[in-house]
């Protein structure tokens, strides 16, 4: 007999892999997994291992990408925080400093925000990773813009001239700080306008020596 053609071969067209999602897409899944980490358990449940698998990442991602499991804590609170603390210049230094602390203090008092800043901070006296991303990312920065907007209130002549505006940082976002950290007393509205009022108007009496 002679030979049969072979039969046609039914032609599969080849599936689409499953295929790597962007860096852009895994980096922000990883930042919400933290974020909602450490509003529910805080600093030391952030583990490469942990947040991996809560946001669908490799392992090895997150070990290239980040020095340490604090430093990617702090990514994560930044980006949560970054538009929460815009500080705004409309000409009114009173109305600036007030709108830009009232901001500070409700992160602060607001769901997990103040344990998670106590925890941040607490970690970077013994994580030096932490403590340069805090110091690059959000310290420096921060103080940089409310130093100008100071800086502004002094070309404006609402400050004096040669005005320490890296002390009066200190004693507005500091003070904040503290009460955060020791709470033996209210972080709150009222206190954020005393700190203004009290900086703006003084505090000495007029018995004091000039």
């Amino acid at each position: 007999m002679p030979d049969q053609p072979a039969a046609a071969q039914p032609h599969h067209s080849p599936r689409p892999g499953r295929g790597r999602r962007p860096a852009a897409e895994v980096r922000a899944a990883v930042l919400a997994a933290t974020a909602a980490m450490l509003r529910e358990s805080g600093l030391r449940d952030i583990t490469f291992e942990k947040v991996a698998a809560r946001a669908g990442a490799s392992k090895m991602t997150l070990y290239k990408w980040w020095p340490s499991p604090g430093a990617l804590a702090f990514d994560a609170y930044f980006a949560a925080t970054e538009q929460t603390l815009a500080f705004a210049d409309t000409g009114d230094l009173a109305a600036d400093l007030t709108a830009q602390l009232h901001a500070f203090v409700d992160l602060l008092t607001g769901e997990g925000g103040g344990f998670v800043v106590a925890q941040l901070v607490g970690a970077a006296q013994t994580d030096p990773d932490l403590a340069a991303a805090l110091d690059e990312h959000y310290t420096r920065p921060r103080r940089a813009l409310a130093v100008e907007r100071l800086r502004s209130a002094v070309r404006a002549g609402q400050l004096r001239p040669g005005t320490d505006l890296e002390s009066l940082v200190d004693q507005l976002w500091g003070a904040c700080y503290h009460r955060l950290l020791l709470p033996a007393l209210p972080l709150d509205h009222t206190f954020a306008d005393t700190l203004v009022r009290n900086l703006l108007t003084g505090v000495a009496g007029p018995a004091s020596p000039a």
